[in-house]
C-alpha cells in the first residue's frame, strides 16, 4: 500500500511540475504577442517588462506572496512561512509553488500590455512588487487558499483562475491605465479614433500559439492531481475542453469580424482565441459544449469590447481587458449559468468582492507611484520610443531613422 502511495505522489507532483513548465512557457507568450502588437519603437522595452516581472514575481511569491496566499493567518491574509515543510502529503511543496508562481506572473504579463508604450519602466516595475507579494496573494487567500473571505464568498467557484488570475490581472491593469491615459494620437479632438497597428504580426501570431500551449499546463495542472484512473480522465478533458473553447473564440471573431467590418482582423482573432482560452479558465472541466459556448461568447465579446474601450477611450494596445478582464468575468459567470453545483449568485459575489479589492488597491497604489515617481514617459519619449531612453537598445536597429542617417 506504501508503494502505491508513493506512486502517486510521484505522479501528483510530476503533473505539477510539467504543468508549471508550459505555465512558465506562457512568458514567451506574452512577450511576443505584445512585441508584435506595439509599435517597433517600443518593442525592446516590453520585452524587458516581460522579462523582468516574471523575474520579480518569482522572488517577490516565494518570500512574501505564498505565505500570504497559503498560510494559516485568519479570514483577511495568511501569514506564517508556508513553504517551511517539503510535503503537504500529496505532493511537493516546492511543486506547488512552481505551479503557483507562474500564476502569478501571469497576472502581472495581463498589466505589461495594457499600460505600453507610454509607461516609464521603473514605475512598473514597481507596481509589479507590490501586485505580485502582497495584491494578487490576498485575493487568492480568500478563495483557493481556502478562507472564502469568512464566509463572504462561500461557494464560489474558480477551477484555474478566470477571475483569481485573470480579472485580477485585468482590474488591476485598467486602474492603472486610467491614471496613465491614452497613447498621444489615439483618440482625435473631434472623437475619432486613429488605430495604431502592431509592428510585427507574424511575431503576435506566435505568441498566441505559445499562449495556447501553455494553456493545457494552466488549465490541465489546475486538476492537481494525476495518481488514479479519474484523475488522468479529468486531466484529458480539460485539456481538450481548453482546445476548444479556443478554437471557437477564434473562428467567431474571424465571422464577427468580417460580418461588421467586411474583412477578417487578425488581431481580433488571436484575441478571440486568447478570449476563449480565458473563459473557459473557470470551468474547464464542465465538458465540450459548455467550452463550445463559452469560446463563441468571448469571440463576440472580444469584438465588442475593443470597440466599448474605445468609446471610452481607454487605450489598450493588446487588447488585454477585452481578453482577460472582460471574458474573465464571462468565464466566472458561465460556471454558474452551466454547473447546476454552483451558485450563480456566489460567482456574482466572487467577482465583484476580488474585482472591487483589486481595483481600489490597485489604483491607490498607482496613484502613489505616481505622485512620487511620475507614470507617463515625456511627450518627446513617447513619439521617439521607448527603447533608447528606457534601455539604450533598438529592436530592429537597422531599420531606424538613426542608423540611415550615419
Amino acid at each position: 500500500m506504501e508503494s502505491f502511495a508513493d506512486v502517486k505522489y510521484v505522479l501528483d507532483g510530476f503533473l505539477l511540475v510539467i504543468s508549471a513548465v508550459l505555465v512558465m512557457w506562457m512568458a514567451a507568450g506574452f512577450a511576443m504577442l505584445e512585441a508584435g502588437l506595439v509599435r517597433s519603437k517600443n518593442t525592446t522595452t516590453i520585452l524587458l517588462k516581460n522579462v523582468l516581472l516574471y523575474a520579480i514575481a518569482c522572488i517577490m511569491y516565494y518570500f512574501i506572496g505564498y505565505n500570504l496566499m497559503y498560510g494559516e493567518g485568519n479570514a483577511f491574509f495568511g501569514s506564517g512561512f508556508a513553504l517551511s515543510g517539503m510535503s503537504n502529503g500529496d505532493h511537493s511543496l516546492m511543486a506547488d509553488f512552481f505551479f503557483q508562481v507562474v500564476f502569478v506572473a501571469t497576472a502581472a504579463s495581463i498589466v505589461s500590455g495594457t499600460v505600453a508604450e507610454r509607461m516609464k519602466l521603473w514605475p512598473f516595475l514597481v507596481f509589479t512588487v507590490i501586485l505580485t507579494a502582497v495584491i494578487y496573494p490576498i485575493q487568492g487567500h480568500w478563495t483557493w487558499g481556502g478562507t472564502a473571505l469568512g464566509g463572504i464568498i462561500d461557494g464560489f467557484s474558480d477551477f484555474a483562475g478566470s477571475t483569481i488570475v485573470h480579472s485580477v490581472g485585468g482590474w488591476a491593469a485598467l486602474a492603472g491605465v486610467l491614471l496613465l491615459g491614452a497613447r498621444k494620437g489615439k483618440y482625435t479632438k473631434d472623437g475619432k479614433i486613429k488605430p495604431i497597428p502592431g509592428a510585427n504580426l507574424p511575431l503576435a501570431t506566435l505568441g498566441t500559439f505559445i499562449l495556447w500551449m501553455g494553456w493545457f499546463g494552466f488549465n490541465g495542472g489546475s486538476q492537481l492531481a494525476l495518481g488514479s484512473k479519474e484523475d488522468i480522465d479529468a486531466v484529458s478533458m480539460v485539456m481538450a475542453d481548453t482546445n476548444m473553447a479556443a478554437a471557437t473564440g477564434a473562428v467567431t471573431a474571424a465571422i464577427v469580424t468580417k460580418l461588421l467590418y467586411r474583412k477578417v482582423d487578425l488581431t481580433m482573432v488571436l484575441n478571440g482565441a486568447l478570449g476563449g482560452l480565458v473563459a473557459v479558465t473557470a470551468g474547464p472541466d464542465l465538458g465540450m459544449m459548455v467550452s463550445f459556448i463559452d469560446g463563441v461568447v468571448a469571440g463576440i465579446l472580444v469584438v465588442f469590447a475593443v470597440t466599448f474601450f474605445d468609446k471610452l477611450k481607454i487605450d489598450d494596445p493588446v487588447g488585454a481587458l477585452s481578453v482577460h478582464l472582460v471574458n474573465g468575468i464571462w468565464g466566472t459567470l458561465a460556471v454558474g449559468i452551466f454547473n447546476p453545483d454552483v451558485s450563480l449568485i456566489a460567482q456574482i459575489k466572487g467577482i465583484v468582492v476580488i474585482g472591487a479589492f483589486t481595483f481600489v488597491i490597485s489604483f491607490i497604489i498607482w496613484y502613489i507611484i505616481k505622485l512620487i515617481m511620475g507614470l507617463r514617459v515625456s511627450e518627446e519619449v513617447e513619439y521617439e520610443g521607448e527603447d533608447i531612453e528606457e534601455t539604450g537598445l533598438e529592436a530592429y536597429p537597422e531599420f531606424t531613422k538613426s542608423t540611415r542617417a550615419v
